[in-house]
């Protein structure tokens, strides 16, 4: 039986199960890579509904940036964007969070513990004609993905993912102990002066023994509106000198989440120790050094291996 979230968010997506009918991939390539672009983005999130006795509610958050999408891959089945920040007033760079596209992707990767990911088999009927998008974390170390189909409904192209389980945002992990997942629902719209993300979240207890306890609902609001007021040329130019880098990165990771198991990671949840040396190696590309294949393993080496085979998958191969 479905928990309460669950079902409520079940019912948010229900209207957009049909849609598979009708699925115009074409159109939706062209949805996704319209999110390429420079904005200026506001960061919301507004705690709502309270679950538990003696819970209190959190403030809001509010933040906000400066932020290029770059278009790193495009092909009919697979779309890669890249999001960095710039400081408008100093021009410093940071390669911020990574979206791939997936269309009618076979597998995804799934938050299951802590620092841990599985891949696991998606249903055909909940992939056909369906793009499952994937978040990425600012070493391209994964986030979450999602599953969901484009709708076009009077005119508005908007993107609504399946219920699925992320780890805790950075906003929250310094500074909460009471909570480890996200139970999420994410909706993307592309709106005439930009692009909107909105974020429907549980945020959850998950023990131990496989109980959860559901603490309180959040909504999430990012709204990108594009501007011709900030000097993107940093950006582009940081990317352009480290791109090939980040790339041999990605194959690194490409190595664990394109097939299952998946992986671990043994760094702290802040990730700082993967993050570092990443960022250091980075900048001097962008400088012009040399840094070796071999070093860039060493830091994987260091810090991630295969997430723990799940016992589902041991039982079904004793069989």
């Amino acid at each position: 039986m479905k928990t309460p979230v669950a079902l409520a968010l079940s019912i948010l997506i229900l209207p957009l199960s049909t849609s598979a009918l009708a699925a115009d991939p074409a159109r939706d390539r062209q949805s996704i890579l319209a999110m390429q672009g420079d904005y200026t983005v506001d960061f919301a999130f507004d705690e709502t509904v309270l679950l538990q006795p003696g819970y209190e509610r959190q403030s809001a958050m509010r933040s906000g940036g400066d932020e290029t999408v770059i278009l790193v891959e495009d092909t009919p089945h697979r779309i890669v964007l890249q999001h960095i920040l710039v400081d408008a007033k100093s021009g410093h760079v940071t390669k911020h969070w990574r979206q791939d596209w997936f269309y009618e992707a076979p597998t995804r990767f799934e938050f299951t513990a802590d620092q841990t990911w599985h891949v696991r088999p998606l249903p055909a009927d909940a992939t056909r004609g369906a793009w499952t998008q994937c978040v990425y974390e600012v070493s391209d170390a994964p986030r979450y993905c999602g599953t969901g189909r484009w709708n076009y409904a009077n005119g508005v192209a908007t993107w609504t993912s399946d219920l699925s389980w992320r780890p805790l945002p950075r906003r929250e992990y310094s500074k909460r102990s009471d909570y480890n997942a996200l139970s999420v629902i994410n909706r993307h719209t592309l709106t005439p002066n930009g692009w909107t993300h909105e974020q429907f979240n549980t945020k959850v207890l998950r023990k131990p023994d496989g109980t959860e306890v559901e603490l309180a609902r959040e909504f999430g609001f990012n709204d990108y509106l594009r501007t011709t007021e900030v000097d993107f040329t940093p950006a582009r130019d940081y990317w352009r000198a480290t791109a090939g880098y980040w790339a041999k990165v990605r194959a690194h990771w490409n190595g664990f989440l394109s097939k299952a198991p998946g992986v671990r990671l043994k760094t702290r949840v802040d990730g700082m120790a993967m993050i570092v040396p990443l960022f250091t190696q980075a900048g001097e590309v962008q400088e012009g050094k040399p840094v070796a294949d071999a070093a860039i393993a060493k830091v994987f080496a260091d810090w991630v291996e295969p997430a723990p085979v799940e016992p589902a998958v041991v039982a079904a191969a004793s069989r």
